[in-house]
């Protein structure tokens, strides 16, 4: 594997996690601009008292398809480093995993784990998802190559690897996912003691993967200890088709949204009204172009959940629901609407956006370009990871949803069709075999600790309760999505505090249990080499 290292380059962005087309488009960048804000924080303070060094970026050279041997392409995968605390010894490497978006040096500056780096002396290392932010492949993003992108290449491995009396050498051996691929690699690259652990933290996402990386090295036999705990924040592990369940943490909204039902019914100057009134651009006329809206207004709501309380966000739940509900005594029945209205204004001047949705056309053809400049930030290749793993289609079919039932879940299939030709069928039985791979909620794998805020609508697809003594979990009391990764404010909640010195401690036993563990192999291999001699002489 050939590794490339250059100096610092420019800030770049980790997104949000939900599946595509306008509600998704708008989440995302919500997540995107929390991240952005948490990057220009991280770049202006530096990297500590008295630092002056930036992180460094670097390139490692990995297979497209890590499970064929016969085919040798390969693509550059970025990587960020802060080895600013790194005592070189026998410190632990912490090891970032990026998801669905572009990663910037914020992500080994500030928050977790960059933020857990120095009571260990640790090296802080992230690296970018395959196909995604300036890792992706040559060749564009059209479907030849998209079936090159999916978790089981970041951090899976093929059934066909062949056992340990069979291969000659681990690092040789080319059917190694992105993590395993890149953690050997880099181990080389900064001359790593075996001796120090290596622990996975992500987020979202790639908090799913930070736990599936740990469960998959358990099966490379004898070489479990290549990640050797996860921290897993917020990480979805059950893959669902419809998660209605998202809209179950959300206030009474409902009459906000049947108002703005009521004067799409109504046509003519009402809905022309309101699509002026709520940023719409393009046509309502149609009726898949009104769910588009619809779900935009439906992810704006979300997006305050989701994000609630995090700096750069532009609406907490307690300011969404003062605009809902009006100030005065004396609310009209439209006040819940003009609330939803000015939260629209203030959260398309806070992202810098003139559109809150497009028509269904427009994002269609958008979603169909294989240019990756063309298709953003990485929206064509989300789309494509939930139309082949994971499902996550935001819903509004149960009985206590408080938002419209548009757009559905037929709707949101017909998109995994019209853009990569794939079927309803062919979705559902991704998503179970997903599930199937991974073992959902039971996943199985020791040494994880689950992360999760009980305010986050994804945290019903975590791990909330402890599955064993070495399969943990952190429920943080009113926590909203990845909160306790950001970086530590002053205005932190006593639960968010408890919460972040409860995954530090977790953190001391298993590095405590990895010390122990390094002392155990020493010792047996030192009785190995005596009792060798002892039967030499005699």
């Amino acid at each position: 594997m050939a590794v490339w290292f250059v100096p610092w380059l420019g800030s770049l962005l980790l997104l949000s996690l939900w599946g595509p087309s306008a509600p998704a488009s708008l989440l995302r960048r919500l997540g995107e601009h929390i991240q952005q804000f948490r990057e220009s924080s991280a770049l202006g303070l530096g990297l500590g008292p008295g630092a002056g060094a930036l992180p460094k970026v670097g390139w490692l050279e990995q297979l497209l398809d890590p499970f064929n041997v016969s085919d040798r392409r390969s693509f550059l995968q970025r990587y960020w480093v802060n080895d600013q605390h790194w005592d070189g010894q026998d410190g632990p490497i912490f090891l970032h995993l990026g998801g669905e978006g572009s990663l910037g040096p914020g992500s080994v500056m500030k928050g977790h784990p960059a933020a857990l780096a120095p009571a260990w002396g640790a090296l802080v290392i992230s690296l970018e998802h395959r196909f995604y932010g300036l890792s992706i492949p040559a060749g564009g993003l059209d479907m030849a190559q998209l079936r090159f992108l999916s978790s089981r290449h970041a951090v899976g491995r093929s059934s066909g690897i062949p056992s340990d009396e069979d291969r000659p050498s681990l690092p040789s051996d080319p059917r190694l996912a992105d993590v395993v691929s890149a953690r050997l690699a880099l181990s080389r690259l900064f001359n790593v003691s075996s001796s120090s652990p290596w622990i996975c933290f992500g987020g979202s996402y790639a908090g799913s993967l930070a736990a599936w990386a740990r469960l998959k090295v358990l099966g490379l036999l004898r070489f479990p200890h290549l990640i050797f705990a996860s921290v897993a924040s917020s990480a979805p592990v059950r893959a669902v088709l419809d998660f209605s369940e998202y809209n179950d943490c959300q206030a009474a909204v409902s009459a906000a949204f049947s108002e703005v039902e009521r004067r799409l019914r109504a046509g003519g100057a009402a809905q022309a009204a309101l699509r002026a009134e709520l940023s719409a651009c393009g046509s309502l006329s149609r009726a898949e172009d009104q769910a588009e809206l619809l779900g935009a207004l439906q992810a704006l709501v979300g997006g305050a959940v989701q994000y609630d309380g995090q700096a750069g966000a532009p609406l907490s739940v307690r300011q969404l629901c003062g605009l809902l509900l009006g100030g005065g005594a004396n609310r009209s029945r439209s006040t819940p609407y003009c609330g939803l209205r000015r939260a629209v204004q203030i959260v398309m001047h806070s992202l810098g956006q003139k559109c809150l949705s497009f028509s269904r056309a427009e994002t269609v053809a958008q979603l169909r370009s294989t240019e990756p400049q063309v298709s953003g930030v990485g929206d064509r290749q989300w789309l494509y990871q939930t139309c082949t793993e994971f499902g996550f289609y935001v819903t509004c079919e149960n009985p206590r949803c408080p938002f419209s039932e548009l757009p559905a879940l037929p709707s949101q299939l017909d998109l995994c069709e019209q853009v990569f030709g794939l079927s309803p069928l062919s979705v559902a039985q991704a998503v179970a075999q997903t599930n199937s791979y991974y073992g959902g909620q039971t996943p199985g794998a020791n040494q994880v600790l689950f992360v999760n805020g009980d305010t986050d609508p994804w945290h019903v697809l975590s791990v909330t309760q402890a599955l064993g003594s070495s399969e943990s979990a952190l429920l943080i009391p009113s926590g909203s999505h990845c909160l306790d990764m950001a970086p530590e404010r002053p205005s932190d909640s006593p639960s968010l505090r408890l919460g972040r010195k409860n995954i530090f401690q977790q953190l001391q036993t298993w590095l405590k249990l990895a010390k122990e563990s390094q002392a155990y192999s020493s010792l047996a291999k030192n009785l190995k080499e005596n009792c060798l001699l002892r039967c030499l002489k005699l």
